[in-house]
């Protein structure tokens, strides 16, 4: 039987990689094999775009390239870990995935979305998440929180107005597809973001 996909997505200081490997967690004590990999990365070619994307070496990239390098790193990823993990039965649990290129390179770049939406269809063909949990919280809180782990990324050096425009399309984008989609308020303590983390995880997974 084919695995599942389940992407976690939110902006900067939302909690993504402390609750990462809880949700792994919870997915291997339910009896699945999980595969825990990240946007970009999870693949050489990947880690290798990532450091490109993130780090500061790189002045005055336009947003075209950077989404080109995003999804040039994501049909790595689809074709050499995300495709191969489903197809053994195993569950991918992936650090952002297309709904990112939605959120910072649409909302965020103000890319067309149709750009975005050729780029999936393309190199992703029909694999969509099967769950996507977005963590969700104040932009001046994340900030906030994110300027404590230390030297800013590309990313987090933006102005506010930038990540209100990521939040609001990660928040359309859920509206839009509730079936899919699942917001957890990442504005709460850690181990209340994990309650409530458990107890979606616990409504949508199938019985055994």
């Amino acid at each position: 039987m084919a695995g599942r996909f389940i992407a976690v997505e939110g902006g900067e200081g939302a909690g993504k990689t402390t609750q990462l490997p809880f949700i792994a967690a919870c997915l291997e004590r339910a009896g699945y094999s999980v595969v825990l990999t990240r946007e970009p990365g999870g693949t050489a070619l990947g880690e290798e775009i990532r450091a490109l994307v993130l780090q500061n070496r790189q002045t005055g990239m336009t947003a075209a390239a950077e989404a080109l390098l995003m999804f040039a790193a994501r049909a790595e990823h689809v074709e050499q870990v995300i495709r191969p993990a489903l197809a053994a039965g195993r569950w991918v649990l992936c650090d952002r995935f297309t709904d990112a290129s939605y959120a910072y390179q649409g909302g965020g770049r103000g890319l067309p979305m149709v750009r975005i939406a050729a780029l999936e269809n393309w190199v992703q063909d029909d694999l969509r998440p099967d769950l996507t949990l977005v963590l969700d919280l104040p932009v001046a809180l994340g900030l906030a929180r994110a300027g404590r782990r230390g030297p800013a990324d590309r990313f987090e050096q933006e102005q506010a107005d930038f990540f209100e425009r990521v939040r609001m399309i990660y928040l359309e984008r859920a509206k839009r597809n509730p079936m899919r989609y699942r917001v957890v308020d990442a504005s709460h303590p850690v181990e209340v973001v994990r309650a409530n983390i458990e107890r979606i995880l616990a409504d949508w997974l199938p019985e055994r």
